[in-house]
């Protein structure tokens, strides 16, 4: 008779700790959020990857002899969510705006997106560029800068521009948060952002485009869209307006979303806030190729 290698496992406890209650805990977190009125939709990838750990729950009572097969198979699967939580453009975890809708794209539209501002030596030079070239754009603030300058969220409202949500205290923990975390930190910068600029954010943008998950539901409890870019140029670590402006405009067409910052901008070689360089020639070459700059919200316009 021929007996299978893998028998009943020697070390329970670690296929308890390492397998089974892996299961049970994600398993048990996706199902409260999607038990709450209103839930949120999970994206396909990870319904498939619900039902996955369910089926893995099953095999391990079924078969534990099997166990080191179960667990890597969890193991493979969370590392698909985690490099899918890291990588900022992907849309396997959840929906992710890369782009403008069609009617933008028609109208020769490109959003201009401006992050973790207010800053308040760089972002009235900013809005004044912008008010110089007519455009608009979007910014995604940092709630507890919003707070800390509130005369600045409100004028950037004022100046036609919108203010989005770029999280409370852009924490580089951020992308380990779990659904209560989220929500804590979102909400937050919801009510920072209202009370400095009368305005409700719509979108929001993780710290580095960095999430899991868990961000999805949070966000649809609060109403707001999650987008990222189309393009970066990387301004918060090349001085270099010229690398920065050709990363920008490499292929440049109607409908893509950049990215810029007026919090932690980089600094040129005499000190200057390098998107306070880039953004004029950005603006001249894009409206010179028949492109319209506007803000993420005049994009989703019929």
């Amino acid at each position: 008779m021929v007996h299978l290698a893998c028998t009943q496992p020697r070390n329970f406890g670690y296929l308890l700790k390492f397998v089974i209650e892996p299961v049970i805990a994600t398993t048990d977190k996706l199902h409260a959020v999607m038990a709450a009125p209103n839930h949120w939709r999970p994206s396909p990838f990870v319904r498939f990857s619900l039902l996955l750990h369910i089926a893995m729950a099953a095999a391990v009572a079924l078969a534990p002899g099997f166990w080191p097969w179960w667990l890597a198979v969890i193991i493979a699967d969370h590392l698909v969510l985690t490099f899918a939580g890291l990588w900022p453009r992907s849309k396997l975890i959840g929906d992710n705006m890369l782009r403008l809708p069609a009617a933008a794209i028609v109208r020769n539209e490109i959003a201009i997106t401006i992050d973790d501002g207010p800053d308040p030596l760089v972002t009235p030079q900013v809005l004044d560029l912008l008010d110089r070239y007519g455009v608009s754009a979007s910014f995604f603030v940092i709630g507890a800068r919003a707070a800390r300058y509130p005369e600045l969220a409100s004028e950037i409202v004022k100046r036609g521009h919108s203010v989005e949500n770029h999280s409370q205290h852009h924490s580089v923990l951020f992308s380990l948060c779990g659904p209560g975390a989220f929500r804590r930190e979102i909400e937050a910068a919801q009510a920072s952002i209202q009370d400095a600029a009368g305005d409700d954010p719509v979108f929001f943008r993780a710290p580095a485009g960095l999430r899991n998950l868990f961000l999805y539901p949070a966000l649809h409890r609060l109403g707001l869209r999650y987008v990222t870019w189309t393009r970066r140029g990387f301004d918060t670590r090349t001085d270099d307006f010229r690398k920065i402006l050709s990363r920008l405009t490499h292929n440049l067409a109607p409908g893509d979303i950049l990215l810029l910052h007026d919090g932690h901008s980089a600094r040129t070689d005499s000190d200057q806030p390098v998107i306070l360089e880039v953004l004029p020639s950005l603006l001249e070459q894009a409206m010179s190729s028949g492109l319209k700059p506007v803000s993420m919200r005049q994009a989703m316009q019929p």
